[in-house]
């Protein structure tokens, strides 16, 4: 070695040797000591920096390598000074910005969740009349992401730091230690990457708590995630990649041993690796972050569980794109993506396999006791506004939902119920333009109109029967017009059909239930043909059974009648004006041709019990749920 290069490699040394010694044992105590130990301490001039940088270079161009680099103590002494300058400007130049600057959650649209979440919870209630009637569809809600968020990348360090960073890693990597500025740098960024999500609401939990949560805990779970996913994908992973680029950029990554020893393809390979440092920092939290929906994905399944899925599943789809900007293109982070991407698949299966148990528990719903008065079930509650909450999903579902129902399953599944009705063939309208989400609605319905004529034979009485199925199809029919979404997919002829039954049950009752009553009001067997106790042709004594039965059939009738329900304002309405456009004419006419022949016997009031306005007064008490007598609602008539 020429003279001027060995003083030249011995100034490099000397600088070396007297930063050399690591920033630790430099200032023990740390604080103000430890930061002016710091060549890249934050204040004043880089000159000492820049003169470090310079002789480390030096020692490396002007010492002989060894067979496993340029191992001498200097550049030893050197690299492990670089690593706690680089571990120190990580740590303490990180810009302190807010979470919710990081993450954009004031541009972060949560009321497609809000709205989904009371949505479920009204399917379950059994008095929700309009739930899911009203809110944004599907296709609404999974425009929301994709226009107020996309990728927006923000600083993580000032522009001196990445430069100073930028220094640091260049200099350790050009003197074969890229792995080392890889651990280094991991193990700063990763616990902030960490504690990103964990302010976000990202929790660590294992699959089986995740597959254990049920309800509102799960619910709120789902909603916190996807607000999480939709701040970590474009702001905090994105953030974390544009940083690693800006310190890494063009620098091999290869230590020197494996540089010196490998072909020149997988040299090459190997310094394509400059993004090994994001996919270190972010992979962890990022397999965390999509390990939830995955864990969801292949829990046990519920119908409670399905719009949770979907979302999952919207989201997902939504944030791909991003998803595949900022992890696909990078050999070290594309598994990130795979995992994200395939996790739509098993989220796809839940939904279809969720939609096909609820169809079966549907048929299958085991109760046994009749509701009391003949009013709405509550599984008819639900399943409607569950129908409801699913049409609500269309965009989605029509995607996820490819084939048709299958009566043959659907038969199968009912075998057992002792008392159910044959079950019917599936008859779908225009089945060739109906889309396969369309034929699962409309067979919800129908295993649910099964199901309730299996649950209408639990009555005794044959008017109750009728009036259940009356109150239950006029239900569904009103769900379906009540929502457009649903109304669409359903079809008027369906709709048309459910009409015409509610309506045939409505007419049946009152055949069964008033035609007894009205049979009393017949002037057939009231003649007599002559002989003692004869009047004008007409038999007294049959006269005054006629209404004793009468008015025994209808305080009976009130009496029972009174305690039943229908729940609907106006068909409770329109019921009893149909009974009382029957009754009073019937009782009018009935009353004026023969009360005369009572007021002149002996007292009359025994028979004459009511007139035509204390029947239409009685009336009123029909159908309201609870047991009321026509003698409190009876006018003084003389």
């Amino acid at each position: 070695m020429e003279a001027s290069a060995a003083a030249e490699l011995e100034a490099a040394e000397r600088v070396v040797m007297r930063w050399g010694s690591t920033a630790s044992a430099a200032s023990p105590g740390g604080g103000a000591g430890y930061e002016q130990a710091m060549l890249f301490g934050g204040a004043g001039d880089r000159v000492e920096a820049v003169r470090f940088l310079q002789a480390v270079d030096d020692i490396r161009r002007l010492a002989p390598p060894t067979a496993a680099g340029y191992a001498c103590s200097s550049v030893q002494m050197a690299i492990a000074r670089l690593e706690d300058e680089l571990r120190h400007v990580l740590a303490a130049r990180a810009l302190d910005l807010e979470i919710e600057a990081l993450a954009g959650l004031s541009s972060l649209s949560l009321s497609g969740d809000r709205r989904n979440s009371d949505a479920t919870q009204a399917a379950s209630e059994e008095d929700d009349d309009d739930a899911g009637g009203s809110g944004s569809s599907s296709a609404g809600r999974r425009r929301t992401y994709r226009s107020l968020l996309s990728i927006r990348e923000v600083d993580l360090y000032p522009a001196d730091a990445i430069s100073d960073l930028h220094a640091i890693v260049s200099c350790m990597a050009e003197a074969g230690y890229g792995r080392e500025c890889v651990q280094v740098y991991a193990s700063v960024r990763k616990p902030a990457v960490d504690s990103a999500l964990r302010r976000l609401g990202v929790e660590k939990l294992s699959i089986g708590d995740v597959q254990q949560l049920e309800g509102d805990a799960l619910e709120a779970k789902v909603r916190r995630w996807i607000r999480a996913a939709r701040a970590a994908v474009p702001r905090v992973f994105a953030s974390e990649r544009r940083l690693c680029f800006n310190i890494f950029r063009d620098l091999p990554l290869c230590d020197s041993a494996a540089a010196a020893t490998a072909t020149a393809a997988a040299a090459a390979a190997a310094a394509a690796t400059h993004d090994a440092p994001f996919a270190e920092a972010v992979k962890g939290g990022a397999l965390q972050l999509f390990g939830f929906a995955e864990a969801i994905s292949i829990g046990r399944r519920s119908p409670e569980k399905l719009f949770k899925i979907i979302d999952l599943h919207d989201a997902l789809s939504d944030m791909l794109p991003d998803i595949s900007d900022i992890f696909a293109a990078s050999k070290a982070a594309e598994s990130i993506y795979v995992q994200a991407a395939e996790i739509r698949s098993p989220l796809a299966d839940a939904v279809r396999g969720i939609l096909s148990d609820f169809e079966n528990a549907v048929l299958r719903d085991p109760s046994k006791t009749p509701v009391p008065g003949g009013t709405i079930h509550p599984l008819t509650r639900y399943v409607m506004n569950y129908s409801s909450l699913i049409s609500d999903y269309k965009t989605t579902l029509s995607e996820l939902i490819i084939s048709r129902p299958s009566s043959a399953t659907s038969r199968v599944a009912a075998e057992g119920s002792e008392a159910a009705p044959a079950f019917p063939d599936l008859d779908l309208p225009d089945s060739d333009s109906q889309l396969p989400l369309a034929a699962h609605l409309v067979w919800i319905i129908a295993v649910l109109e099964h199901n309730l004529e299996s649950k209408a034979l639990l009555y005794k009485d044959a008017a109750l029967y009728h009036l259940f199925l009356m109150n239950n199809v006029h239900y569904i029919v009103h769900k379906v017009k009540d929502s457009a979404e649903l109304r669409g997919l359903i079809g008027d002829e369906y709709l048309k059909r459910l009409t015409g039954k509610f309506r045939l049950a409505a007419t049946s009752y009152q055949r069964i239930a008033w035609l007894k009553i009205l049979n009393c009001l017949r002037d057939e067997g009231l003649h007599a043909t002559g002989g003692v106790g004869v009047l004008s042709g007409i038999s007294k004594s049959v006269l005054r059974e006629r209404f004793k039965a009468f008015n025994s059939a209808f305080e009976v009738a009130h009496k029972i009648e009174s305690a039943w329900s229908v729940p609907d304002t106006q068909l409770r309405e329109e019921l009893r004006i149909s009974i009382s456009e029957k009754l009073l004419p019937a009782y009018r006419s009935f009353l004026g041709r023969f009360r005369h022949h009572i007021e002149n016997g002996r007292h009359p009031e025994m028979y004459i019990k009511y007139s035509v306005e204390d029947l239409e007064i009685a009336m009123a008490d029909f159908f309201e749920g609870a047991p009321s007598s026509p003698h409190n609602r009876r006018r003084s008539h003389g």
